[in-house]
């Protein structure tokens, strides 16, 4: 419902508008009428610096549910930026009937793409790129010569493995383009760290986005796009715009990485990590956390190896010793609940690791300055916090997973 009347107060605009609105005309188009959460008109004047650099005070914990629910982004979280709303509606306008076809048939498609994206450790949603670069076909061609799902040229598709002979072309191959595509898409991520400057590098190549980068010596694509070629340029709210018309709002992937930060504050790092598939996602169970845990420990209680416990929750024992010391613990249904009755010994054999490790969690000046005793204080007192957590909440809450309910006496929280 909320997708259909998304896309009925854009076709009301376009109609509106008598004509198709030009991005010029974007100063008299109020966020109101555009029917589109849009954010504050961008600086310019950003300087070119590490892509690291920006950073943001972490989002309050009462937003955190709104954002981890089934890996989707709230779309209160994300606003388009002032820049895309013109073409984001007109191309809604033009493609929405083709493209709300394309989730039916596409289905197999995107299914493989998603658990290749998935294996790669790369957000799902990148399959729409392959949506705007061919609608899918294998045997799409390009007037440059790129071909396939991918629209790989014969010099990158070499280079990322993918043979090209007179009697066999795996670009046209949708598994083997789509993991040669993967694995590109994830070197370029490696190269400028923000996903519009990847999707402007994919269609152009790398050199025409380090050019840009130079000239307006900015890392924000909304500041370099006009130094782009206007296909790569348009080939950037392309893909924004197909994204809003399959997901209905916006993303990960629809952001700069100034924006990702901004909007969603210190957690968009970990949902660019964070990747699982649909199944995936219907069958795992949240609870929100708190206390000294560690990835190793859970890892081995629950017998989950530990890289696929690290897919699952991405730079858990990094956010688990921030300051605010709590974490949303995602694991398949049957791993939360061999961790919903084994909390409190996990709970204890993590302190007690980090106190062999040195107390590598604690107070480091305590550390410092040689109080041992204080320091293991310290990180005594912070597991406390999750047991007072369990203690308040404890008769107060029902965990829930899928279609049955369980209380448990080591839980505080309700698993989603």
């Amino acid at each position: 419902m909320k997708l259909k009347l998304f896309f009925l107060c854009l076709s009301a605009l376009v109609w509106i508008s008598g004509d198709t609105l030009a991005e010029e005309g974007l100063k008299n188009l109020s966020p109101a009428k555009a029917g589109i959460a849009v954010q504050d008109p961008i600086r310019t004047d950003t300087t070119l610096s590490p892509a690291g650099a920006v950073t943001a005070a972490a989002t309050p914990n009462k937003d955190v549910e709104a954002v981890l629910v089934n890996q989707a982004i709230a779309a209160k979280n994300i606003r388009l930026n002032p820049r895309a709303v013109s073409f984001v509606q007109d191309y809604t306008a033009r493609h929405n009937k083709d493209f709300t076809e394309m989730k039916e048939w596409g289905k197999p498609y995107f299914n493989l793409m998603e658990n290749i994206l998935v294996e790669h450790g790369l957000p799902i949603e990148l399959k729409y790129l392959a949506v705007i670069e061919s609608k899918l076909q294998s045997k799409a061609v390009s007037w440059a010569g790129a071909v396939g799902p991918w629209q790989f040229m014969p010099a990158t598709a070499k280079a990322y493995g993918l043979k090209i002979t007179k009697g066999r072309d795996e670009r046209t191959d949708y598994h083997k383009s789509t993991v040669a595509a993967a694995r590109y898409l994830k070197y370029l991520f490696n190269e400028f760290e923000d996903w519009l400057l990847v999707i402007a590098a994919y269609n152009g190549g790398p050199g025409y986005v380090y050019n840009a980068i130079k000239k307006s010596k900015s890392r924000n694509f909304w500041a370099l796009q006009n130094y782009l070629p206007a296909e790569s340029r348009n080939h950037v709210k392309k893909f924004i715009s197909a994204h809003y018309i399959f997901e209905g709002q916006g993303g990960i992937t629809t952001l700069t990485k100034a924006e990702a930060t901004e909007q969603i504050g210190a957690l968009a790092g970990y949902l660019f990590n964070r990747q699982l598939t649909g199944e995936e996602l219907d069958q795992a169970a949240t609870t929100t956390i708190s206390g000294k845990y560690h990835s190793k420990v859970i890892a081995k209680y629950i017998n989950m190896d530990l890289n696929e416990f690290n897919r699952y929750n991405p730079d858990f024992d990094k956010m688990i010793a921030a300051s605010q010391n709590s974490y949303e613990l995602k694991l398949p249904a049957e791993k939360m609940e061999a961790f919903v009755a084994n909390k409190y010994p996990i709970l204890n054999e993590s302190v007690q690791q980090a106190l062999n490790e040195g107390n590598t969690v604690a107070n480091t000046d305590t550390m410092r300055s040689g109080n041992q005793e204080s320091a293991s204080a310290e990180i005594y007192r912070s597991a406390l916090n999750e047991d007072q957590i369990i203690a308040s909440a404890k008769n107060e809450s029902k965990t829930v997973m899928k279609d049955r309910s369980f209380e448990t006496e080591a839980e505080g929280a309700v698993i989603k």
